[in-house]
């Protein structure tokens, strides 16, 4: 028995209900794989991106994972762990509730042992600008500079002891080992200029951070993208040709040393790591005279140098003034992530940094004017020479401070719960504030942010995207935000 045979009609009716079938099955698809692609859940959209590095020029500037809104950053960082509820979060019922205890938080333990009664902001808060937002008196030079300014009054930290804190708000994480975040920025996207590095970290005056130079330490990645420290007051070295060597021997000497690289390179085809050896002395010759000059702050004029505050009384101040000085001018050069610090450990807990535990009002009132008028002037430098277009400010602490007085002393104790960072410049809102804490600032209760988000967020806006922006380490795909963070977009203009 043999098989019906469809009609030549028939035939082209299969035919046409298979097309159609087939086709919807299709735009189905299509339209399926556009909107993960778009949500970035496409397997493509997860793979890690690493770095195309030739390693006999790994400065070179590489092209962002998108188009980015800034080209690059100044981190100031407030070490020690400035009180927002002193400075940039205002809580009325501190005030109402003064000097009485912390509802539901009876005997409460934090780091340094029991808390007191609430404590009202040491100093009156005022609208500051056409926002009206409400900053603290400690800061009127950045007070009134609130209206360029995108706070984040949300933030949260892992840990409440400032060594790993710290380490958190630089590196991503709060155990050593890892880069600093201007390392990874340097490794994704090289330098913009040829004689300087593409990361340099300027120290406060007192000293070094509490963890130092693992705040600009490459770790893992590789030495190149390590962040070079210097200040204004002590530059690197200057190596300038002594006047009793003439010009013709200098650069013979020099041209010398180049032709036994590569005869070296030569015997050593393939070496990666002599490639960038090389290359890394290379830019620290060129180094040694640009940095000289772009540290050379006589070339300033004196409205500048009254206006940073570059000449004040207070030492410490007029040190941090220059460093200030110095930032706007790396930046204006090309650097591409400026970590500038602002408080020392190098004095002791309190005495060189924000960490008030006794006589908070003492303390904040010997740093806060070494902070205000230079950082002030700073933020208004940056805008009246168009460079905060392109440059993404970001001003962080480690963690916060609680709104009570620890027991038997005049300060605050440590609190990582909530807290308040802010942003200026490239890619941000501004004057807009993000989360919230509760009534008294204790801990954050609306848009609760993380380390990781604010990291995710920096990447974001230098085009880069941070789950796929990695380095292959021990069998482990590292990158600065671990599998962690999500780019705060209501903070982005």
């Amino acid at each position: 028995m043999t098989a019906p045979q469809l009609s030549p009609i028939g035939l082209r009716l299969l035919d046409r209900r298979r097309f159609l079938n087939d086709s919807a099955h299709g735009l189905s698809g299509l339209a399926l794989a556009t909107l993960l692609a778009q949500n970035g859940l496409t397997a493509d959209d997860k793979l890690p991106i690493r770095p195309k590095i030739n390693p006999a020029t790994p400065y070179a500037a590489r092209p962002a994972h998108f188009a980015a809104r800034a080209n690059r950053v100044l981190m100031i960082f407030c070490s020690g762990a400035v009180s927002h509820v002193d400075t940039f979060d205002y809580k009325s019922e501190l005030v109402k509730r003064h000097d009485t205890p912390m509802p539901g938080t009876d005997k409460l333990i934090t780091f340094q042992g029991e808390n007191g009664n609430l404590i009202k902001p040491l100093w009156p808060f005022r609208p500051r600008g056409e926002s009206g937002k409400m900053v603290s008196d400690l800061l009127p030079n950045i007070a009134g500079l609130a209206d360029e300014m995108c706070f984040i009054h949300s933030m949260t930290a892992k840990s409440n002891t400032h060594g790993p804190a710290e380490n958190q708000m630089s590196t991503g994480y709060i155990l050593d080992g890892f880069p600093g975040a201007g390392c990874w920025v340097s490794y994704a996207l090289g330098s913009e200029c040829s004689d300087l590095p593409a990361f340099v970290a300027i120290p406060d005056p007192r000293g070094v951070p509490q963890i130092g130079a693992s705040h600009w330490n490459s770790k893992f990645l590789p030495a190149a993208f390590q962040g070079t420290p210097f200040t204004a007051d002590k530059p690197i070295p200057n190596l300038r040709r002594p006047p009793e060597i003439s010009e013709s021997t200098d650069v013979a000497t020099r041209d010398f040393l180049r032709r036994l690289n590569e005869k070296h390179l030569e015997r050593n085809p393939g070496d990666s790591e002599l490639l960038a050896r090389i290359a890394s002395y290379e830019l620290a010759a060129k180094m040694q005279i640009s940095a000289a000059t772009v540290a050379d702050l006589s070339q300033e004029s004196d409205v500048t140098h009254r206006t940073y505050g570059t000449d004040d009384g207070n030492k410490l101040k007029a040190g941090f003034a220059r460093n200030c000085l110095l930032a706007r001018r790396l930046i204006e050069r090309g650097v591409r992530f400026v970590q500038l610090f602002n408080g020392s450990y190098a004095m002791g807990e309190g005495v060189g940094n924000w960490d008030g535990h006794k006589t908070l009002q003492q303390q904040y009132s010997v740093h806060a004017p070494i902070l205000d008028q230079p950082c002030a002037a700073l933020l208004r430098d940056l805008r009246q020479r168009g460079l905060l277009e392109d440059t993404l400010v970001a001003w962080v602490t480690e963690f916060g401070r609680m709104p009570t007085f620890q027991k038997g002393a005049n300060g605050r104790d440590h609190n990582p719960k909530g807290f308040t960072v802010w942003l200026a410049g490239a890619g941000v809102k501004a004057p807009f504030s993000y989360g919230a804490t509760d009534e008294f600032g204790h801990h954050a209760i609306e848009n609760v942010s993380t380390i990781y988000d604010l990291h995710a967020t920096i990447l974001h806006l230098l085009g880069l995207n941070h789950e796929r922006l990695s380095f292959y380490h021990n069998g482990i795909e590292r990158r600065l935000t671990d599998v962690h963070g999500h780019v705060i977009k209501d903070v982005l203009s």
